[in-house]
């Protein structure tokens, strides 16, 4: 038997096992386990002989190359040059195929960014596209932009499309069902797509996209317990709990930026009022600027940063407010996770060095006890979202990594996830 949740320890080395986490083990579960292990191993170590392969898996040759051949036919992998060793024969190096590429896009409340990323995260196009109110003439314009993305690689091979939505998604339906910045709850974004460009689309929320993708890159190895959290139009959050990312049965799971901390603050686009993300946003440090300088020169949070980086002491001023607010917040994530590690991505992330002091010194003052969680920054910034975006599709589509942990929202892995997830 194999157990999806590590035990407890009991007395002299015995684990006492949950029976709710306890599937049995089969062929198929082995089989997809050692391939998402040899997978891991060739992306890490790529270029990679066979026997290297075996070394470093502890699985036997005939293993290793059932599993590569099965790879390579489904074109997730790619033969390259041969290696020449001191004894023996030359070995074929294997490398993930730069050839499969993704169609990715970040969508936001006035705009998307579309890209084509391939299997090592290489962005090969990106393109911003003007967003509207009306969700079907907004789908029309990503598609028309992933199409001139198509056209101009025809050489490659479309695994599939990775959409990043500013809210969340039900993991069952593929559906908006939270996304207060955006409005689009009730129209069908993945069928619209797919329809449109023929390929599979998979839907998910940012944070845990871009979570996902620091987990793909290696930047969080020997970390279990994570939170991430987006700054942007509203604020976003990912939960890494025990090595996996949580998202509940309903997709809903780290939405702390609708937690309320003041009754009597403005109203918030879920409708109630004081929630955290009108206080720590991007849209509240816009807010803050034009209630100290009504006639100011910031329209946006990119010129409302760039003019702090200028000097600006009104500006400043409004995105200090929106960094201790944000600092503030952390209570909600570090009372109830208690992390090891949380991370910010966002628009915020582009002045840290600034602004990044004061949410640390906000989050240790108002720790229950013991010591902060790290706190940092995600290393690829906005293109985290894009990134993440494509790691859900490589996740989904492969069954990457559900056997370490990497068992993200969506449609669950032959390797079932447990339901209270």
């Amino acid at each position: 038997m194999k157990s999806n949740q590590h035990a407890t320890n009991g007395t002299r080395g015995i684990k006492r096992i949950d029976l709710a986490y306890v599937e049995l083990a089969s062929s198929e579960n082995a089989r997809d386990i050692n391939r998402d292990i040899v997978l891991e191993i060739i992306r890490s170590q790529q270029p990679v002989a066979r026997a290297d392969l075996a070394r470093s898996s502890g699985l036997q040759p005939s293993t290793i190359s059932a599993i590569v051949e099965q790879l390579i036919a489904e074109k997730w992998v790619a033969e390259g040059a041969m290696a020449r060793r001191p004894r023996g024969r030359p070995s074929t190096l294997l490398s993930l195929n730069d050839a499969m590429v993704i169609l990715v896009a970040d969508v936001r409340p006035n705009q998307a960014i579309v890209a084509l990323v391939d299997l090592n995260g290489r962005f090969l196009a990106r393109e911003a596209v003007p967003l509207v109110s009306e969700p079907a003439r907004s789908v029309t314009k990503i598609v028309h932009s992933m199409e001139s993305m198509r056209a101009a690689h025809s050489d490659r091979s479309f695994e599939g499309i990775g959409i990043s939505m500013p809210g969340r998604v039900d993991p069952e339906t593929q559906r908006l069902l939270l996304a207060p910045n955006l409005k689009w709850s009730d129209y069908d974004i993945k069928g619209a797509i797919e329809e449109q460009m023929q390929l599979q689309v998979e839907l998910a929320n940012a944070a845990n996209a871009c979570l996902l993708s620091e987990l793909w890159s290696g930047r969080l190895d020997g970390i279990r317990n994570a939170v991430l959290i987006t700054v942007s139009e509203g604020i976003g959050g990912a939960i890494l709990a025990n090595g996996q990312i949580i998202t509940s049965r309903s997709g809903l799971a780290g939405e702390f930026g609708h937690s309320p901390i003041d009754p009597t603050g403005p109203v918030c686009g879920c409708g109630q009022r004081g929630c955290w993300e009108v206080f720590a946003s991007s849209t509240a440090a816009l807010r803050y600027y034009a209630e100290l300088a009504p006639n100011g020169r910031a329209t946006n949070i990119h010129e409302l940063l760039r003019l702090t980086e200028e000097g600006d002491e009104t500006a400043i001023a409004a995105v200090t407010r929106q960094a201790t607010q944000l600092g503030r917040g952390l209570r909600l994530v570090t009372a109830s996770l208690s992390p090891e590690v949380v991370l910010i991505t966002g628009d915020l992330t582009t002045s840290w060095a600034r602004f990044g002091p004061i949410i640390q010194k906000e989050m240790a003052a108002t720790m229950l006890a013991g010591v902060p969680p790290e706190l940092g920054i995600t290393k690829d910034g906005e293109l985290s979202r894009l990134r993440g975006a494509a790691a859900v599709v490589l996740q989904r589509h492969s069954g990457y990594h559900t056997s370490t942990h990497l068992a993200a929202s969506g449609k669950r892995s032959r390797r079932n996830a447990p339901a209270s997830q």
